[in-house]
């Protein structure tokens, strides 16, 4: 029980890797926030797993591009639990168009939610934090920060733009006692992966120096580290849990990508 008792916020807690982070942070003892947009379903799941491990839940529905939808979320925290000491912003979206298709409205609704989102749930966290003394930001980004990725244009600059934000929040908020850190996952076995290519599993496992694919939980166990006091004095960084794949920089095709 590495969290007993903390309060966690994840966003995009609905479905894929946010719900594997919010029902990991609840089994090691935090009460968390599963906040979602459309993914009403996969949140009451995820809600009631959390139950089930003892802790308490609180689901809200928040567009995390919109301030006045984010201040209520963190009202509605502070409301029920009385603090705020853990903030995931995983909320995200992805859609796949080449460069020369990718329309302003794609761009703009990127930006919003993957950059603007993480910057409007950080900045309404930090001010409590700040009271508190204390506090963990966790951003999930992607190895396209780093790496860049055809038909991804907008989605890596959106996480190369978290990157920054996060060792600029973690300068200026360390003072505070509150850390901001980001994790990167590489290819991870989650629905919209599967689907998009069928045998992701073979196909990532042939390519990774690890051999095989990642999985939710691994970027979520990762993501319990940093929020635990065994990561008290790590902050500013990102760690990439992607079974190497920066290191040997594979492929930039869609076809290719994993």
């Amino acid at each position: 029980m590495k969290l007993k008792d903390e309060v966690a916020i994840v966003t995009g807690a609905g479905r894929g890797i946010g719900s594997s982070i919010a029902i990991n942070l609840a089994k090691e003892g935090a009460n968390v926030v599963v906040n979602y947009h459309t993914s009403e379903q996969g949140a009451k799941r995820v809600a009631k797993e959390i139950e089930r491990s003892g802790q308490k839940v609180l689901l809200f529905q928040a567009d995390v591009s919109k301030s006045d939808k984010v201040n209520r979320m963190v009202k509605a925290t502070l409301d029920a639990f009385g603090r705020v000491d853990i903030l995931v912003n995983n909320a995200g979206i992805a859609p796949f168009i080449p460069f020369l298709e990718l329309s302003e409205e794609v761009w703009d609704k990127t930006i919003d939610t993957n950059l603007k989102g993480a910057f409007l749930c950080s900045q309404a966290v930090a001010k409590v934090m700040v009271k508190q003394k204390r506090g963990k930001i966790i951003n999930i980004t992607s190895v396209v920060a780093e790496a860049g990725q055809g038909y991804l244009a907008h989605y890596g600059a959106s996480k190369a733009g978290m990157n920054s934000l996060t060792k600029s929040m973690a300068t200026e908020l360390g003072p505070h006692g509150i850390n901001v850190v980001a994790v990167g996952p590489g290819p991870i076995a989650i629905k919209r992966n599967l689907k998009r290519i069928p045998n992701f599993r073979e196909v990532v496992a042939k390519r990774l120096p690890l051999r095989k694919a990642g999985e939710a939980e691994d970027i979520a166990k990762t993501v319990v580290f940093l929020a635990s006091k065994d990561a008290n004095f790590i902050t500013g960084q990102i760690l990439y849990a992607d079974g190497g794949q920066l290191a040997q920089l594979l492929g930039s095709g869609e076809e290719e990508h994993i």
